[in-house]
């Protein structure tokens, strides 16, 4: 079964001089504040569409990576994923780094890398933001 997930913006005034919301409808969990100044300097309490998508990035990485580690009889105990986009004014999104710690039993670290870079292969929101360089540091606690 298909699902739909809407997120709606509302922007008021220029690029630079304007600010404006966004809204998850969906989840209803929030409202958040955006302005030019917080997507391309520092956030100052507003997020960016960059931080949305790293949040949606790692979340997805995340779940595949459980995925599929569980459907191979290696159900992790933790996995922590980290994702950085960089966003250069003028340019747009130049990259992602994806970075990942996990704890599974049973698993060398080696095994561990190899099911991280399947996940990144595999993520359907890796794959949405293919366009653009993802890179994977892995690190593992046995």
């Amino acid at each position: 079964m298909a699902t739909t997930r809407t997120a709606k913006a509302h922007w008021e005034g220029s690029l630079m001089e304007g600010a404006g919301q966004v809204a998850l409808e969906s989840s209803g969990v929030g409202t958040y504040d955006v302005t030019w100044a917080s997507r391309a300097n520092d956030a100052n309490g507003k997020t960016s569409p960059e931080e949305l998508i790293a949040a949606a990035h790692s979340t997805c990485f995340s779940m595949a990576l459980s995925h599929a580690l569980a459907g191979a009889g290696h159900a992790p105990t933790s996995i922590d994923t980290q994702a950085d986009v960089t966003f250069q004014p003028g340019e747009g999104i130049t990259g992602i780094k994806l970075s990942v710690n996990g704890n599974v039993p049973g698993l060398t670290a080696d095994e561990f890398a190899e099911y991280a870079e399947g996940a990144k292969k595999n993520c359907p929101v890796s794959q949405a933001l293919s366009a653009v360089p993802i890179t994977l540091d892995v690190t593992f606690t046995a």
